[in-house]
Protein backbone atom coordinates (compact mmCIF):
# COMPACT_ATOMS: atom_id res chain seq x y z
CA UNK A 1 0.00 0.00 0.00
CA UNK A 2 1.59 3.48 -0.55
CA UNK A 3 2.61 5.54 2.31
CA UNK A 4 0.47 8.21 3.82
CA UNK A 5 3.09 10.85 3.05
CA UNK A 6 2.67 9.74 -0.95
CA UNK A 7 -0.55 11.06 -0.87
CA UNK A 8 -1.60 13.92 -2.43
CA UNK A 9 -4.44 16.41 -0.40
CA UNK A 10 -7.18 17.13 -3.07
CA UNK A 11 -9.15 20.16 -1.43
CA UNK A 12 -10.94 21.62 -4.03
CA UNK A 13 -14.56 19.32 -3.23
CA UNK A 14 -14.53 21.55 0.03
CA UNK A 15 -15.11 24.91 -2.19
CA UNK A 16 -17.62 23.06 -4.46
CA UNK A 17 -19.97 23.03 -1.29
CA UNK A 18 -19.14 25.95 0.19
CA UNK A 19 -21.63 29.16 -1.57
CA UNK A 20 -21.44 33.08 -0.39
CA UNK A 21 -23.61 31.57 3.19
CA UNK A 22 -21.38 28.67 4.38
CA UNK A 23 -20.50 25.59 4.00
CA UNK A 24 -23.92 23.27 3.04
CA UNK A 25 -24.41 19.85 5.61
CA UNK A 26 -25.22 17.29 3.49
CA UNK A 27 -25.09 16.05 -0.45
CA UNK A 28 -26.93 13.39 -2.50
CA UNK A 29 -23.73 11.82 -3.86
CA UNK A 30 -21.66 14.40 -4.92
CA UNK A 31 -24.07 17.19 -5.43
CA UNK A 32 -25.13 19.81 -2.36
CA UNK A 33 -28.50 19.15 -1.18
CA UNK A 34 -30.14 22.55 -0.91
CA UNK A 35 -32.84 21.25 1.32
CA UNK A 36 -30.67 20.29 4.09
CA UNK A 37 -29.32 23.77 4.76
CA UNK A 38 -26.14 24.38 6.73
CA UNK A 39 -24.98 23.89 10.22
CA UNK A 40 -22.58 25.77 12.43
CA UNK A 41 -21.18 22.42 13.10
CA UNK A 42 -19.80 22.01 9.80
CA UNK A 43 -18.88 25.38 9.18
CA UNK A 44 -17.25 26.12 12.33
CA UNK A 45 -14.95 22.49 11.63
CA UNK A 46 -14.57 24.37 7.84
CA UNK A 47 -12.76 27.20 9.69
CA UNK A 48 -10.81 24.82 11.01
CA UNK A 49 -9.82 23.21 7.44
CA UNK A 50 -9.46 26.09 5.58
CA UNK A 51 -7.38 27.75 8.36
CA UNK A 52 -5.06 24.62 8.17
CA UNK A 53 -5.10 24.47 4.26
CA UNK A 54 -4.34 28.33 3.95
CA UNK A 55 -1.51 27.88 6.62
CA UNK A 56 -0.12 24.89 4.29
CA UNK A 57 -0.71 26.51 1.10
CA UNK A 58 -1.19 30.19 0.60
CA UNK A 59 -2.02 32.17 -1.40
CA UNK A 60 -4.98 29.29 -2.75
CA UNK A 61 -7.65 31.34 -1.79
CA UNK A 62 -8.51 29.68 1.63
CA UNK A 63 -8.32 32.91 3.31
CA UNK A 64 -11.31 33.56 1.80
CA UNK A 65 -13.06 30.50 2.97
CA UNK A 66 -12.02 31.04 6.44
CA UNK A 67 -13.92 34.19 6.51
CA UNK A 68 -16.88 33.01 4.66
CA UNK A 69 -16.96 30.33 7.57
CA UNK A 70 -16.35 32.94 10.46
CA UNK A 71 -19.32 34.67 9.18
CA UNK A 72 -21.78 31.82 9.31
CA UNK A 73 -20.76 31.48 13.18
CA UNK A 74 -20.82 35.03 14.08
CA UNK A 75 -24.24 34.98 12.46
CA UNK A 76 -25.21 32.34 14.53
CA UNK A 77 -24.14 33.59 17.58
CA UNK A 78 -27.09 35.15 19.89
CA UNK A 79 -26.64 38.21 21.56
CA UNK A 80 -25.98 36.28 25.24
CA UNK A 81 -23.20 33.75 23.30
CA UNK A 82 -25.04 31.31 22.81
CA UNK A 83 -25.09 29.74 19.28
CA UNK A 84 -27.56 28.19 16.95
CA UNK A 85 -26.86 25.54 14.56
CA UNK A 86 -29.14 24.86 11.94
CA UNK A 87 -29.83 26.79 9.30
CA UNK A 88 -32.21 26.41 5.84
CA UNK A 89 -31.70 27.30 2.16
CA UNK A 90 -33.72 30.37 3.07
CA UNK A 91 -30.92 31.58 5.19
CA UNK A 92 -33.37 31.18 7.94
CA UNK A 93 -32.04 29.61 11.34
CA UNK A 94 -34.74 26.77 12.28
CA UNK A 95 -33.87 26.97 16.30
CA UNK A 96 -33.23 29.67 18.61
CA UNK A 97 -30.66 27.56 20.46
CA UNK A 98 -28.55 24.75 19.40
CA UNK A 99 -27.40 22.43 21.27
CA UNK A 100 -24.50 22.14 23.83
CA UNK A 101 -22.08 20.24 21.40
CA UNK A 102 -23.29 23.24 18.67
CA UNK A 103 -21.42 25.68 21.25
CA UNK A 104 -18.47 23.64 22.15
CA UNK A 105 -17.61 23.08 18.55
CA UNK A 106 -18.12 26.68 17.75
CA UNK A 107 -15.44 27.41 20.57
CA UNK A 108 -12.99 24.72 19.42
CA UNK A 109 -12.88 26.38 16.25
CA UNK A 110 -12.72 30.14 16.95
CA UNK A 111 -10.10 29.23 19.70
CA UNK A 112 -8.01 27.03 16.63
CA UNK A 113 -8.34 29.96 14.97
CA UNK A 114 -7.05 32.75 16.85
CA UNK A 115 -3.78 30.07 18.03
CA UNK A 116 -3.52 30.34 13.69
CA UNK A 117 -0.79 32.82 13.30
CA UNK A 118 -1.09 33.21 9.54
CA UNK A 119 -4.58 34.79 9.72
CA UNK A 120 -4.95 38.46 9.37
CA UNK A 121 -5.88 40.37 12.68
CA UNK A 122 -9.42 41.63 11.86
CA UNK A 123 -10.64 37.83 11.59
CA UNK A 124 -8.65 37.05 14.30
CA UNK A 125 -10.45 40.27 16.13
CA UNK A 126 -13.89 39.17 15.20
CA UNK A 127 -13.00 35.47 17.26
CA UNK A 128 -12.12 37.60 20.35
CA UNK A 129 -15.29 39.24 19.97
CA UNK A 130 -17.35 35.90 20.14
CA UNK A 131 -15.20 34.27 22.80
CA UNK A 132 -15.84 36.96 24.80
CA UNK A 133 -19.25 37.14 24.58
CA UNK A 134 -19.94 32.92 24.81
CA UNK A 135 -17.51 32.39 27.88
CA UNK A 136 -20.69 32.49 30.26
CA UNK A 137 -22.20 30.13 28.36
CA UNK A 138 -19.13 28.28 28.36
CA UNK A 139 -19.33 27.96 32.16
CA UNK A 140 -22.71 26.14 32.00
CA UNK A 141 -22.13 23.18 29.90
CA UNK A 142 -22.28 19.94 31.33
CA UNK A 143 -22.10 17.42 28.01
CA UNK A 144 -19.08 16.12 28.49
CA UNK A 145 -18.11 16.16 24.50
CA UNK A 146 -18.85 20.12 24.60
CA UNK A 147 -16.93 20.62 27.81
CA UNK A 148 -13.95 18.75 25.82
CA UNK A 149 -15.04 20.58 22.86
CA UNK A 150 -14.73 24.09 24.53
CA UNK A 151 -11.50 23.39 26.61
CA UNK A 152 -9.98 22.23 23.31
CA UNK A 153 -10.70 25.60 22.18
CA UNK A 154 -9.74 27.59 24.47
CA UNK A 155 -6.35 25.76 25.46
CA UNK A 156 -5.74 26.76 21.95
CA UNK A 157 -5.50 30.32 23.13
CA UNK A 158 -3.80 30.29 26.37
CA UNK A 159 -0.69 28.45 24.39
CA UNK A 160 -0.73 31.26 22.28
CA UNK A 161 1.45 34.88 22.78
CA UNK A 162 -0.86 37.56 22.54
CA UNK A 163 -4.13 35.52 21.52
CA UNK A 164 -6.05 37.56 24.01
CA UNK A 165 -5.21 40.60 22.60
CA UNK A 166 -6.94 42.95 20.15
CA UNK A 167 -4.47 43.90 17.95
CA UNK A 168 -4.67 47.41 15.60
CA UNK A 169 -2.64 50.10 13.87
CA UNK A 170 -1.52 53.41 16.09
CA UNK A 171 -2.69 55.67 13.16
CA UNK A 172 -3.42 55.82 9.97
CA UNK A 173 -0.41 56.61 8.95
CA UNK A 174 1.47 54.10 11.64
CA UNK A 175 3.24 51.02 10.56
CA UNK A 176 3.60 49.95 14.68
CA UNK A 177 0.87 47.99 16.24
CA UNK A 178 -0.05 47.31 19.63
CA UNK A 179 -1.56 44.80 21.43
CA UNK A 180 -4.42 45.77 24.12
CA UNK A 181 -5.92 43.33 26.15
CA UNK A 182 -9.41 42.07 25.80
CA UNK A 183 -10.05 38.56 26.50
CA UNK A 184 -9.46 37.71 30.58
CA UNK A 185 -6.47 35.82 31.01
CA UNK A 186 -6.95 34.54 34.57
CA UNK A 187 -10.95 33.86 33.97
CA UNK A 188 -10.26 31.64 30.48
CA UNK A 189 -7.44 29.75 32.35
CA UNK A 190 -9.49 28.91 35.70
CA UNK A 191 -12.37 28.10 33.45
CA UNK A 192 -10.24 25.61 31.98
CA UNK A 193 -9.22 24.36 35.20
CA UNK A 194 -12.96 23.88 36.32
CA UNK A 195 -13.77 21.94 32.93
CA UNK A 196 -10.59 19.49 33.46
CA UNK A 197 -11.50 18.89 36.74
CA UNK A 198 -15.20 18.43 35.95
CA UNK A 199 -14.23 15.85 32.68
CA UNK A 200 -12.10 14.27 35.41
CA UNK A 201 -14.68 13.74 38.12
CA UNK A 202 -16.82 12.20 35.09
CA UNK A 203 -13.60 9.81 34.77
CA UNK A 204 -13.59 8.21 38.30
CA UNK A 205 -17.44 8.13 38.24
CA UNK A 206 -17.45 5.73 35.60
CA UNK A 207 -14.37 3.96 35.93
CA UNK A 208 -13.72 0.89 36.80
CA UNK A 209 -10.36 -1.88 37.00
CA UNK A 210 -11.48 -3.05 33.29
CA UNK A 211 -13.56 0.07 32.00
CA UNK A 212 -10.93 2.86 31.76
CA UNK A 213 -13.82 5.64 30.43
CA UNK A 214 -16.00 8.23 30.74
CA UNK A 215 -19.16 6.85 30.56
CA UNK A 216 -21.03 3.65 30.30
CA UNK A 217 -20.53 3.30 26.55
CA UNK A 218 -18.24 4.96 23.90
CA UNK A 219 -20.37 6.69 21.28
CA UNK A 220 -19.28 9.89 19.47
CA UNK A 221 -16.62 12.11 19.47
CA UNK A 222 -14.90 10.35 21.82
CA UNK A 223 -11.14 10.73 20.98
CA UNK A 224 -12.33 14.58 21.97
CA UNK A 225 -12.33 14.03 25.78
CA UNK A 226 -8.88 12.45 26.44
CA UNK A 227 -7.11 14.78 23.96
CA UNK A 228 -8.92 17.45 26.23
CA UNK A 229 -7.63 16.27 29.22
CA UNK A 230 -4.07 16.19 27.66
CA UNK A 231 -4.51 20.09 26.71
CA UNK A 232 -5.18 20.59 30.24
CA UNK A 233 -2.70 18.97 31.50
CA UNK A 234 -0.17 20.57 29.59
CA UNK A 235 -1.54 24.08 30.69
CA UNK A 236 -1.40 23.01 34.47
CA UNK A 237 1.16 20.15 34.43
CA UNK A 238 -0.89 18.46 36.91
CA UNK A 239 -0.17 14.66 36.65
CA UNK A 240 -3.34 13.13 37.56
CA UNK A 241 -4.94 14.87 34.64
CA UNK A 242 -2.40 13.60 32.57
CA UNK A 243 -2.38 10.55 33.90
CA UNK A 244 -6.09 9.73 32.83
CA UNK A 245 -5.61 11.50 29.61
CA UNK A 246 -3.24 8.53 29.05
CA UNK A 247 -5.03 6.49 30.81
CA UNK A 248 -8.19 6.67 28.70
CA UNK A 249 -6.45 7.06 25.63
CA UNK A 250 -4.92 3.33 25.83
CA UNK A 251 -8.66 2.32 26.48
CA UNK A 252 -9.77 3.91 23.64
CA UNK A 253 -7.49 2.69 21.31
CA UNK A 254 -7.81 -0.66 22.04
CA UNK A 255 -11.40 -0.44 21.01
CA UNK A 256 -10.73 1.08 18.14
CA UNK A 257 -7.94 -0.03 16.71
CA UNK A 258 -7.86 -3.66 14.65
CA UNK A 259 -5.49 -6.34 15.72
CA UNK A 260 -4.60 -6.39 11.90
CA UNK A 261 -3.16 -2.79 11.98
CA UNK A 262 -5.82 -0.80 10.47
CA UNK A 263 -8.40 2.20 12.87
CA UNK A 264 -11.72 1.07 13.01
CA UNK A 265 -13.80 3.33 14.80
CA UNK A 266 -17.01 1.55 17.00
CA UNK A 267 -19.94 1.96 14.73
CA UNK A 268 -22.71 4.61 15.25
CA UNK A 269 -25.22 2.36 14.29
CA UNK A 270 -25.31 1.05 18.20
CA UNK A 271 -22.01 1.98 19.42
CA UNK A 272 -20.43 0.15 22.73
CA UNK A 273 -21.85 -0.37 25.43
CA UNK A 274 -20.11 -1.38 28.55
CA UNK A 275 -20.31 -5.08 29.16
CA UNK A 276 -20.83 -5.69 25.43
CA UNK A 277 -19.52 -6.15 21.67
CA UNK A 278 -18.72 -2.80 19.56
CA UNK A 279 -21.42 -1.91 17.15
CA UNK A 280 -19.19 -2.85 13.78
CA UNK A 281 -21.10 0.54 11.89
CA UNK A 282 -21.41 3.16 10.35
CA UNK A 283 -17.38 4.04 10.31
CA UNK A 284 -17.39 7.86 10.07
CA UNK A 285 -14.35 9.65 8.71
CA UNK A 286 -15.28 12.58 12.26
CA UNK A 287 -13.68 9.77 14.32
CA UNK A 288 -10.60 9.22 12.16
CA UNK A 289 -9.49 12.76 12.55
CA UNK A 290 -10.20 13.13 16.21
CA UNK A 291 -8.78 10.24 16.93
CA UNK A 292 -5.52 11.64 15.01
CA UNK A 293 -5.54 14.82 16.68
CA UNK A 294 -5.73 13.53 20.02
CA UNK A 295 -2.98 10.99 18.76
CA UNK A 296 -0.71 13.86 17.34
CA UNK A 297 -1.48 15.67 20.68
CA UNK A 298 -0.24 13.32 23.10
CA UNK A 299 2.79 12.03 20.82
CA UNK A 300 3.87 15.89 20.42
CA UNK A 301 3.55 15.85 24.47
CA UNK A 302 5.30 12.56 25.31
CA UNK A 303 7.20 11.82 21.97
CA UNK A 304 6.37 8.12 22.16
CA UNK A 305 6.75 6.84 18.49
CA UNK A 306 3.43 4.48 19.21
CA UNK A 307 1.42 8.16 19.01
CA UNK A 308 2.54 8.81 15.86
CA UNK A 309 2.14 5.60 14.79
CA UNK A 310 -2.03 5.65 15.33
CA UNK A 311 -2.32 9.08 14.51
CA UNK A 312 -1.01 8.05 10.56
CA UNK A 313 -2.80 4.60 10.81
CA UNK A 314 -5.90 7.65 11.25
CA UNK A 315 -4.96 9.55 8.09
CA UNK A 316 -4.35 5.68 6.57
CA UNK A 317 -8.01 4.75 6.88
CA UNK A 318 -9.28 7.63 4.28
CA UNK A 319 -6.61 6.28 2.08
CA UNK A 320 -7.93 2.48 1.91
CA UNK A 321 -6.56 0.88 4.93
CA UNK A 322 -9.96 0.23 6.81
CA UNK A 323 -12.18 -2.87 7.58
CA UNK A 324 -13.27 -2.12 3.89
CA UNK A 325 -10.19 -2.18 1.80
CA UNK A 326 -11.57 1.03 0.03
CA UNK A 327 -10.15 4.18 -0.26
CA UNK A 328 -13.05 6.96 1.32
CA UNK A 329 -11.38 9.51 -0.73
CA UNK A 330 -13.08 9.68 -4.79
CA UNK A 331 -10.54 9.55 -6.78
CA UNK A 332 -12.40 12.52 -9.67
CA UNK A 333 -13.58 14.75 -6.97
CA UNK A 334 -11.27 14.48 -3.92
CA UNK A 335 -14.65 14.21 -2.18
CA UNK A 336 -14.66 11.81 1.31
CA UNK A 337 -17.61 9.55 1.82
CA UNK A 338 -20.11 9.24 4.01
CA UNK A 339 -19.08 6.42 6.04
CA UNK A 340 -18.12 2.37 5.68
CA UNK A 341 -21.78 0.56 6.18
CA UNK A 342 -21.61 -3.28 6.45
CA UNK A 343 -22.32 -3.45 2.32
CA UNK A 344 -19.91 -1.12 1.49
CA UNK A 345 -19.21 2.79 1.26
CA UNK A 346 -21.95 5.48 1.81
CA UNK A 347 -21.70 6.95 -1.23
CA UNK A 348 -22.43 10.69 -0.16
CA UNK A 349 -19.95 13.04 0.31
CA UNK A 350 -21.38 16.02 3.23
CA UNK A 351 -19.39 18.27 4.59
CA UNK A 352 -18.15 16.76 7.96
CA UNK A 353 -16.07 13.96 5.86
CA UNK A 354 -14.08 16.24 3.13
CA UNK A 355 -13.42 18.69 6.18
CA UNK A 356 -12.07 15.88 8.63
CA UNK A 357 -9.87 14.68 5.82
CA UNK A 358 -8.44 17.96 5.24
CA UNK A 359 -7.64 18.84 8.89
CA UNK A 360 -6.37 14.79 9.21
CA UNK A 361 -4.05 15.66 5.89
CA UNK A 362 -3.02 19.34 6.88
CA UNK A 363 -1.83 18.35 10.47
CA UNK A 364 0.30 14.85 9.65
CA UNK A 365 1.59 16.87 6.55
CA UNK A 366 2.75 19.66 8.50
CA UNK A 367 4.64 17.81 11.37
Amino acid sequence: MMPTQAKALKADYLRSLTDDTGIFQHTKFGVPDRGRGYTSDDNGRALIAAALLHRNHPGEGWLGLAGTYLSFIHHAQNEDGSFRNFMDYNRSFVEPVGSEDCLGRCVWALGFALSEPTLPDNLHNTCRFMIDRALPRIAELRSPRALAYALVGLAYMLETKDSLRYAFPYAADDKREVAVSFLPHRKIRELVEQIADRLLAQYEQYATADWHWFEDSITYGNAMLPWALLKAARLSGRADLRHTAQTSLAFLTSHTFAKEGYFKSVGSEGWLVRGERAAPYDEQPIEACETLLAMYEAHDMFGTPSYLDHASLCLDWFHGRNSANLSMIDPQTGGCYDGIHASGLNLNQGSENIVSYCIAHSVIHHA
